[in-house]
């Protein structure tokens, strides 16, 4: 038994779900193997996942999204480091209801990729989501020595609103190491960097951005993309995490890889999925976006592939039994069903969890 699942946002680590739906299939199999594999898709809880793998954790003072300092985190093993953009740039950093859509910085993240080039790391996998920022990753090119400069010649001030006032992108004093690193950019989504389906109009929302805001940005992006390369914009990935993807792209040399992909390599899923005659996945939301790029479609994908069943875990299920079934999912168990109050599921959702692994354990290993 394998049982290779994300967070439940909110609610659960990916490590919590793991050690609760253990503890509800052992309640029913008492002596029952279970080998546990913490997943992410490269958004928040990607470093956890890493470290919960054997990685090392590594704690950095960076700075936020609002210009506060704040403690982030990275995973080291060896020469391979798993930097994510959330820790010292997402939404988490921000108080409860205050955004900075035009302001908010991935400075950060920069400073965060240093840190593991610092450490030694010759392959960092740089995990994009969660983000509060839509700067295009100009924060993070600005701390690793890009200068971005008014008709002035004086730097312009954070966040992407700032960037319709750039007239001159020198990255000539970038990091030299980034040419001699394997950096893969690690996201769930591949939008382009502008237009209907960019950052700013598909996930400026999220962070606090009005219709307005929405046009300040997805204009202010296309200047500073005109400047760097237009034509990087429209690659796989360059709208993620706030256009974080693009900087990535079009100035540290990163390849795209969809984030699920990337860390079932990282984590050693295959190895894990060799010893295994029945998975368990799941996410807080089965939704119409875990089939796109999600960490239980990648899951379900590989197990698939080598024939082995697999069943899903999850708070809210919004998805019918057919699309399950396409993605390789045979069945799956909601909280919901046991507590359809959303407030007292979440608040309950370690012990509801294990009750539905107990299903789980009646159904198929009985």
């Amino acid at each position: 038994m394998l049982v290779a699942a994300d967070k439940f946002k909110g609610s659960l680590t990916a490590v919590q779900v793991a050690e609760r739906v253990t503890a509800g299939l052992r309640r029913v199999v008492p002596d029952l193997p279970v080998e546990t594999l913490p997943v992410a898709d490269g958004g928040d809880g990607t470093v956890a996942a890493a470290v919960a793998a054997g990685f090392e954790r590594r704690q950095v003072a960076v700075t936020g999204p609002l210009g506060e300092p704040v403690t982030a985190s990275y995973a080291l093993r060896g020469t391979t480091a798993v930097v994510e953009m959330a820790e010292a740039s997402g939404l988490q950093h921000l108080p409860d209801g205050v955004f900075a859509p035009l302001t908010a910085t991935t400075y950060g993240s920069g400073e965060l990729l240093r840190a593991a080039l610092d450490a030694g790391a010759r392959t960092i996998v740089f995990g994009v989501g969660g983000s509060a920022t839509t700067d295009g990753g100009a924060g993070m090119l600005a701390a690793l020595g890009a200068r971005f400069l008014d008709g002035d010649g004086e730097p312009v001030g954070p966040g992407g609103g700032a960037l319709i006032d750039v007239a001159t992108a020198d990255l000539s004093g970038l990091d030299a190491r980034f040419e001699d690193v394997q950096l893969v950019l690690a996201s769930d989504v591949d939008n382009p960097l502008t237009g209907p389906k960019g950052a700013p109009a598909v996930f400026g929302p999220q962070k606090g951005a009005s219709p307005e805001d929405i046009a300040v940005l997805d204009a202010a992006l296309a200047h500073y993309a005109s400047l760097l390369g237009p034509e990087q914009a429209e690659r796989p990935g360059a709208g993620a995490a706030g256009g974080i993807g693009y900087g990535a792209l079009v100035a540290l040399g990163a390849g795209f890889r969809p984030g699920i992909e990337v860390m079932l390599d990282i984590l050693g899923f295959a190895d894990a999925l060799s010893r295994a005659t029945l998975v368990v996945t799941g996410e807080g939301s089965l939704d119409e976006q875990t089939l796109h790029g999600k960490a239980p479609a990648g899951v379900a994908a590989a197990a698939r592939a080598k024939g082995i069943d697999v069943v899903a875990v999850c708070g809210r299920l919004a998805l019918e039994r057919d699309a399950l079934a396409g993605a390789g999912i045979r069945r799956a168990y909601a909280l919901l069903e046991l507590e359809p109050d959303p407030a007292a599921c979440m608040a309950q959702a370690g012990p509801l969890l294990e009750r539905v692994a107990e299903s789980v354990a009646r159904d198929f290993l009985s």
